[in-house]
């Protein structure tokens, strides 16, 4: 696979991608005059003709130079500017919507979280150059008035606005964006087991292909990786490379082939690249539906 977005089990971090911002109030825009500028005090008297013609050329080119350097830190801020401008212009929206019967607790990562009751819709954005981006349900959650408690599945660290990835099982859309060729990479993955039914579709830019992973895992899954109200990857379980890959190199499994044929489009193991991953050309828009 040609980028990063999370698969390889021991390259996982539970740190959010933290992105350099430049501080533009920071910039001074009130510059004085670079030029040193000898005059003579205000109440002297100048008698000499050619002095006098050259302290009023200096006393002029002091003045221009006053007008025109703040100008220039301005269209140098406004340069600054224009790369920022751009990015905010061109990120990928996300529509996050729930159409389960019950309550999902959305995350992304970039992103934060929000409780989305039924028929509820959450957007987000995302800028180009985003990788290892996730977006993913919890459930069963409960949170203070301060955004703090926990979740049954997806948990990120007891916060509602998630700043680091969640805890399996959870179904995971994940995406990187404008990477080789200018192009978006997106997937669905159950590498980290499975709690809610998902469809993660672009919405624009002449992209139709979508993933839907909508089959009844749960109420289906092998009695050793059931979880409260999910069904366990087997590297969470066992630990073992076999399913982990953390040597790099592993192949699918019995455990693999459940997820697989259940939802033929989705990441079933971390070496699952060749039929699980899309992509759409940049600047393409997104959903996210749980329960499609």
């Amino acid at each position: 696979m040609p980028i990063s977005i999370g698969h390889d089990q021991k390259s996982r971090s539970s740190q959010p991608c933290i992105h350099n911002i430049i501080d533009y109030t920071s910039i001074n825009l009130t510059t004085s005059s670079p030029l040193s500028i000898n005059r003579p005090p205000h109440h002297a008297t100048i008698t000499n003709p050619k002095q006098r013609k050259i302290y009023h050329f200096q006393s002029w080119l002091a003045n221009m130079t006053l007008s025109i350097v703040p100008a220039l830190s301005l269209f140098s801020f406004l340069l600054l500017l224009l790369p920022l401008l751009f990015t905010i212009t061109n990120a990928a929206t996300f529509d996050i919507r729930n159409q389960c019967s019950y309550t999902v607790w959305a995350a992304a990562v970039p992103g934060g979280g929000k409780q989305l009751d039924p028929q509820q819709t959450w957007t987000i954005s995302a800028n180009p150059g985003t990788t290892g981006a996730r977006i993913w349900g919890r459930t069963g959650c409960t949170f203070d008035g301060n955004g703090r408690g926990s979740c049954k599945t997806g948990d990120c660290g007891g916060l509602l606005e998630c700043q680091a990835y969640g805890q399996p099982p959870n179904t995971l859309a994940e995406y990187a964006l404008k990477q080789f060729s200018d192009l978006d990479f997106f997937d669905i993955s159950l590498v980290d087991g499975f709690n809610i039914p998902m469809e993660f579709s672009p919405t624009s830019g002449g992209c139709t292909r979508g993933i839907t992973c909508n089959a009844n895992i749960n109420g289906e899954c092998p009695a050793e990786l059931k979880a409260t109200d999910g069904c366990n990857n087997p590297c969470t379980v066992f630990k073992t490379d076999e399913y982990c890959c953390n040597s790099g190199s592993c192949a699918p499994t019995n455990y693999s082939k459940f997820f697989k044929d259940r939802c033929p489009d989705a990441y079933s193991y971390p070496k699952d690249d060749n039929t699980s991953t899309f992509t759409c050309p940049s600047g393409a828009n997104y959903k996210v539906v749980f329960c499609p």
